[in-house]
């Protein structure tokens, strides 16, 4: 079980703030005069962010970048960004900041969920309590996630940093033609967004919302019983246009997958990551090597179906996860860049913890498998300079564990302490 995070409003926090960047999570947040932990006000910080002032003291600090381990250590944390980090004594430690103690704990970075459907505040706080301090969204349906996205930025305390994929780009839209009145316009293309000018539509329509990366899918979706996950949906040739008009605005792709095909077809359409990806190939994972693309296996959404109470679904998760396990080694193996991604929706958010233990089972080092959700994750992201590591200007965003992450990587699922940009949750 996750931790749990104040409710309240922080300090600081303006109407035109909570409009700007939360209009249309109206009614998620808890009411003001909820009971708050003690947080020190926002006072301002790099990047925009309004973080705090905090010393975490006396814990085992843990650097996955190099897998150095410091006992005893202190990391001081400014405005919301590490200024010092390593053995006390070695720290100068300032005065008349507050001292979170850690004595008995095991301090390592805020994790990453680099696929995860955050859709309110709630589930944003959700994440937090699980120690996600960064993540990139796996899409909204109605722009939710650029709404949050902005809430970190206000308050990082209510909300994982985050990267918004915006809407999904889909042969069919549904109700989420309705998100934005640029993409009316699609509710009469009788096939559906699958023409070249209406996949760049979408496509355009989330870069002008503010979307940071593109979400498009190659096959059917594995979690639902009357769709087969092997078939495809788009082609070589359109997955190249969304690529082409995702590059245009400097965005990256990433793509929902699962047939070899489907996966060799985005991987050599330039995606920036696959997604799900249970039946690539050594072909295409030779390929993904080649061009650094990312692979996000999401093995949490996959076992999860195989505890599902539908028969089908149940049966699709005990034949696939197995087979993505494999391919999971052999990217590694390989050298295929690995991210650890939940794949969470619909109000349930599970730990990325449980991720990086399945990367472990799959067959990567322990050590490895945390990178997944550290600096991996970071580097997919375009965060490796902000986050992944607590060392000297990445970001004040710690979780504090209960013993030795490498010994035990289940404790990575239950952190006893968070801190976002400063600011002990």
């Amino acid at each position: 079980m996750c931790v749990d995070v104040h409710q309240s409003l922080p300090a600081g926090l303006t109407r035109r703030g909570v409009l700007a960047g939360a209009a249309v999570l109206a009614g998620t947040l808890a009411a003001p005069g909820a009971a708050a932990a003690a947080a020190p006000p926002p006072s301002g910080a790099a990047a925009g962010v309004r973080g705090g002032d905090l010393v975490i003291e006396g814990g085992t600090l843990l650097d996955p970048a190099t897998g150095r381990v410091v006992e005893d250590a202190v990391v001081v944390i400014r405005d919301g960004v590490v200024t010092a980090a390593g053995r006390a004594g070695a720290v100068r430690v300032p005065d008349g900041v507050r001292v979170l103690p850690a004595h008995g704990r095991w301090v390592l970075p805020g994790l990453t969920d680099a696929h995860v459907h955050l859709a309110t505040a709630a589930e944003a706080r959700a994440a937090l309590r699980c120690g996600v301090t960064s993540a990139r969204s796996g899409s909204t349906s109605f722009y939710q996630d650029v709404a949050l996205r902005e809430l970190a930025r206000h308050s990082p305390a209510l909300a994982p940093r985050l990267r918004a994929a915006g809407v999904f780009v889909t042969p069919v839209l549904g109700d989420t033609v309705l998100a934005d009145p640029d993409l009316t316009p699609l509710a009469r293309e009788r096939d559906g967004v699958r023409s070249a000018e209406a996949l760049r539509r979408v496509v355009d329509v989330n870069a002008a919302r503010g979307a940071d990366v593109i979400k498009t899918r190659v096959n059917e979706r594995a979690g639902l019983p009357d769709q087969d996950p092997l078939v495809q949906v788009y082609s070589h040739e359109q997955l190249s246009a969304i690529v082409a008009a995702a590059r245009r605005h400097g965005k990256g792709v990433l793509c929902h997958s699962y047939s070899e095909k489907g996966c060799h077809d985005a991987v050599t359409a330039g995606v920036r990551s696959l997604e799900h990806g249970v039946f690539v190939g050594e072909r295409t994972l030779r390929e993904m090597r080649r061009r650094d693309t990312y692979f996000t296996p999401t093995l949490t959404a996959i076992a999860g179906l195989a505890e599902d109470p539908d028969p089908v679904l149940a049966e699709r998760g005990r034949t696939f996860l197995p087979v993505l396990k494999r391919a999971v080694r052999a990217a590694y193996e390989m050298g295929v860049p690995l991210a650890a991604g939940t794949d969470s929706s619909g109000g349930t958010v599970d730990p990325v913890g449980r991720e990086v233990e399945l990367m472990h089972a799959a067959g990567l080092p322990a050590l490895d498998a945390l990178r997944t959700a550290t600096t991996g994750a970071a580097r997919l992201l375009g965060l490796d300079r902000t986050v992944g590591r607590l060392a000297r200007g990445y970001a004040g965003d710690a979780i504090l564990l209960a013993g030795d992450p490498l010994a035990d990587l289940a404790l990575l699922k239950a952190p006893v302490g968070v801190v976002r940009a400063g600011i002990p949750l």
